[in-house]
This record gives structure tokens, sequence and C-alpha cells, in this order.
């Protein structure tokens, strides 16, 4: 039922609304080269399409076979066989009023050798938004995708049906987005409620020693900002008032996360192209659980479904608190309307804390992101964050061999990768600092994007509680991922993609792991809406304490397109 629910949601033309930001954002645009002012994060989301331009809506239906063979290459020699049938539906649309993305694929293994079991997944990926009045649009959207159970257990980032520690993971929101002027007055509020679910908690067999962390489950996120201000003109400066609130409320030991601030913030030039920012506020967080159900001897009790029970009697307990001054200061520059860069340094969280964005279009055809982020999050709020930067219309992409959404989508601005929002699914909530880069081209029927990052997770937990030993443990995060593709004339097209990864869990006895691998698919039309398709790929995975695992796959298919 919940898959079908869910399948449902991803399908729905629409998609989020944009997360509340670190400090008001500022849209302050000095220069004058065709382009009035630059959007804040906030606008960018949104429909900006003019109404003079063709509206244009593709949907595109299909029904797709597959024969797929791995072969363990690392030692064991064994090869296996199976069989996909899937059926999905790729659309985009962009007109006056609507722009939306949307790719949804259900597939069906169909296995016949020791080894592969039968199993059907969901995935996909939507982005949109609707404008219904002036200044007033609704963003919905969501995601259905695999990812890693615990970060220690033995899997590779390639989720073959012999793959362990993988779970299904949904994700669906929606909310109404404002924008709008009086005179030299901006008026800005977001409001948006998601829903996140995990199906799966075994991890497989984890290093010697281990125990299996406690798993998210399913969690209710709600976020709201409000802003008003003006930019530098009317007076020498600019400013901005604003508030927020973000809050997540999971099932799991009944957790719950709530962040409420107000802030001012003030612009001043410098220069024509060159400004000083910063912003000061008030700000409360605080985050919170329930005991797990305990036996006789005081051990936490785990139900049938893997996860700890929670103890709806138990007091509630506080695994994290900080309220008082937020402060934050820095630079902007903003050179022209397709290079703009800002860098703060402040006090948050009880501690230092360092942000800043830089992106750069030099042309329609070329992007370029860099984001340094610090931000307190749970599993729900994270993925729903991350979704709520992905623009309207991008490049979305997926693995020829098992059919899953390539962690990063691509677009004329740049990368937009869900890697940090999709790593290990544990229930604890966490401050998450890290920094990820991006480049996007897409020129003389090539298509290329490049993402790498670092992210780093500080695990919060109650010290009385059923998950006391991951308070303060760190896990850190390194990765890569690149696309090429290319159309050959017009029936064929070659695409390939490569990822990386490293990850240190910082548990104790728990080791290092490390994982990369590249694929290549090609597709050819052969008769209106029938095409085939051959891939090949490569995955190895090396943890601590396991031997390392080569696969070697293959696949030939076929696709029909309504």
């Amino acid at each position: 039922m919940i898959k079908a629910v869910l399948f449902a949601g991803v399908a729905t033309f629409c998609v989020a609304a944009p997360a509340s930001a670190q400090q008001i954002a500022s849209d302050w645009a000095p220069f004058d080269d065709g382009a009035t002012s630059v959007p804040a994060p906030e606008a960018e989301a949104a429909p900006a399409r003019s109404g003079r331009e063709r509206p244009r809506v593709d949907v595109t239906p299909y029904i797709e076979a597959q024969q797929v063979l791995l072969a363990d290459i690392s030692g064991g020699g064994e090869v296996l066989t199976y069989s996909t049938l899937a059926v999905g539906v790729d659309a985009s649309v962009q007109t006056s009023r609507a722009e939306a993305q949307v790719s949804v694929r259900y597939e069906r293994v169909f296995g016949y050798d020791d080894g592969i079991a039968s199993s059907d997944t969901v995935s996909g990926l939507a982005r949109g938004a609707v404008k219904v009045a002036r200044g007033l649009s609704i963003e919905a959207g969501g995601i259905a995708t695999r990812s890693t159970v615990d970060g220690r257990g033995q899997s590779s980032t390639s989720f073959f049906p012999t793959s362990d520690n993988v779970t299904q993971v949904y994700s669906v929101y929606a909310g109404p987005t404002y924008s709008g002027q009086v005179g030299d007055l901006a008026f800005n509020a977001a409001y948006r409620a998601g829903y996140t679910k995990i199906e799966s908690s075994d991890a497989g067999a984890l290093p010697p020693g281990q125990q299996p962390i406690d798993i998210f489950d399913d969690s209710i996120s709600q976020s709201a900002a409000v802003s008003v201000g003006m930019q530098p003109g009317a007076l020498p400066v600019g400013w901005s008032v604003g508030a927020g609130w973000d809050r997540e409320d999971a099932s799991q030991l009944d957790q719950r996360f709530d962040s409420k601030y107000v802030r001012a913030d003030v612009t001043v030039p410098v220069t024509s192209t060159f400004a000083v920012v910063g912003g000061v506020g008030y700000e409360d967080v605080k985050i919170s659980e329930r005991d797990a159900v305990r036996d006789a001897g005081g051990i936490p009790v785990v139900g049938a479904d893997g996860r700890l029970v929670t103890d709806k009697s138990s007091p509630r307990l506080t695994a994290w608190e900080s309220d008082g001054l937020i402060w934050d200061a820095g630079v902007m520059w903003r050179p022209s309307s397709r290079t703009a860069l800002e860098a703060r340094y402040g006090r948050r969280y009880d501690s230092d804390t360092y942000t800043g964005s830089f992106s750069y279009t030099p042309n329609a055809n070329t992007g370029v992101n860099i984001s340094v982020y610090d931000t307190v999050n749970g599993f729900g709020n994270a993925l729903n964050d991350s979704l709520a930067t992905l623009p309207t219309q991008f490049r979305n992409s997926r693995n020829p061999l098992t059919g899953d959404l390539n962690n990063c989508a691509f677009s004329s601005g740049g990368g937009f990768c869900m890697n940090n929002a999709l790593r290990t699914a544990s229930s604890a909530s966490f401050r998450q600092r890290g920094v990820s880069a991006s480049i996007a081209t897409s020129k003389g029927g090539w298509d290329s994007g490049l993402a790498v990052g670092y992210d780093r997770r500080k695990f919060i937990a109650s010290g009385l509680g059923a998950q006391a030993g991951l308070d303060g443990v760190i896990d850190e995060n390194y990765w890569i991922v690149g696309s090429l593709g290319r159309e050959l004339g017009r029936t064929a097209r070659f695409e390939s993609s490569i990822y990386g990864n490293y990850n240190d869990p910082g548990l104790s006895l728990a080791g290092d792991s490390y994982g990369f691998g590249a694929n290549a698919g090609y597709y050819k039309q052969l008769w209106r809406g029938l095409s085939a398709s051959a891939a090949v790929g490569v995955d190895s995975f090396k943890q601590e304490d396991f031997d390392s695992e080569v696969t070697a796959s293959a696949l030939l298919g076929l696709r029909y397109s309504f």
C-alpha cells in the first residue's frame, strides 16, 4: 500500500517548497548587463518562463525487458543471470504557468539462479512548480530510490539483486511559496510539509564486535519561513528581517527535531559588484527522544523489524539543545548575472560555523556550483532539503544495469546531488558539515557532468537513551560522480558514468570502506517506438574485515516507448 501511494505521489506533476536557509537570502544585484536582478534561491525553483514561449509538454510511457549477467571476478568466479521487466514514464513540462520534470520506473526482477531472489523496486524523481496567482506558486515532488542501510555493512553502491545492506527509500512533500513587492519592500514566505519512509532495516553482515545501529523508520517534516526586506537603492544599505521554523517528528523512538529562529540581515555595498553582508538573531534548537523498552537485564529490546521498540511511557529525553544569539558576517560578489559568490563566518550551534556558495553560468550550456554547508538535521529533513535544491528542469540519469537513479542530476545550472542525504539511514539526528562542487556542460551533442564532495556527520543522541553509544560519533564520507553522454545521429545514443567513495564510519572497531565503478550503455532506435540497449559495467567494493568484491556485469534489453 505504501509503495502504491508513494509511487503515485512521485509520479504526480509537482515538487517541494524550498528549505529555509541558514540566513535570509539576499537578491542584491548591483550590475546591469541585461538582467534586472539575480533571483534568491527561493525564486530559482519557481517557474520563470516567458508567456511568449511556446509551451512544451513531453510525456513518454515505456515498457522494457532486459537480460542481465553478473560475474564475480574477485576470486569466486560465480556467474549469475536474471531477467527484468519494467514500466515507467519520463515527462517534462514547460509552460508559462508550470514547470516539471518527472522520471518514474517500476521494475520486477525474475531470479532463476541460486543467490538471486525475485523482487520489485520503485525508483523515481520529480520536481515541479505551478503558478496559481501573481507571486504565489505551489511546489511539490519527491523521490523513490535505494540507499545503504548501515555504512559499516558490506554493500556495493550499485544495487544488484545480490546486494545486502540495501533499503528502499521514499520521500514526498509539497507546499506554497509566495514572493511579492509593495513599493521598495519585498515579501517572501514558504511552507513545506513532507513524509519520508524507509522499508528495510537489515544491514546484513557487520564487522566482528559490531552491533546494529537503530535504523530510521518514517517521519513527518515541516518547514516554514517568512521575510521582508529592501535592496540597496532607496537606502544606502539593503536589509531584511525574517523568521523560520523546522520540525521533524520521527516514529522511531518518538524522536523530535524542533528549530526556530528570528534574525535581521544587512547588505552594505562597497563597490558596484562587491558588498559586505551580515546578520544577527536568536535561535532555539532542541532534539529529544524516548527510551526503548528494556528487558529484565536492562538491555534495549529489538522488534521483529530489527528496530528498537519505543517505550511510549518513557519521559522525553533531551539529546541536544542550543539556544541563544546567532550571528554571521561575510562578503558577496556579483560581477554579472552569470557569476555569484557568497562566503560567511559566524557562530551557531554553540560553535564556529562556515557557509558559502559559488555559481557560474558562462553560457546556457555550462554551469558550475560550489556549496559549503553546516546544519543540524534528521534523515527525513536532510532528504527534503536536498530535494528542494533540485531545479524544475534537469538531466536525469539512471544506472543502465540496475535501473536505479544516479545520485546526481545535472542541469544548465550545474549538478544537484543526493549523496549527502542518502547515506547511512540512522534514526539519530546529526550535525552535518561539508562541501560539494559540480560542473555540467552540454555542447556539440555531448552532455557531461562531474561532482565531488566531502560530508561529515556528528550523530546526536541522549546519553540516557538506547542510542547513547552513538552520541558524538563522527561519520565522514568522500565521493565523486561523473557522467558523459552523446547523441550518435538521430537514432542512437551513448551514455557512461563513474563513481567513487571512501567512508570512515567513526564507530569503534568499524573499518573504513571504499568503492568505485564505471558503466557504459548504448541505445539504438530500431523502429518507431522500439529501441534496443546494451550495457557493461564493473563495480568494486572493499571494507576492512571483509574480502574485496569486484563484479562485472552486462545487459541486453528492448524498450517500447508509447
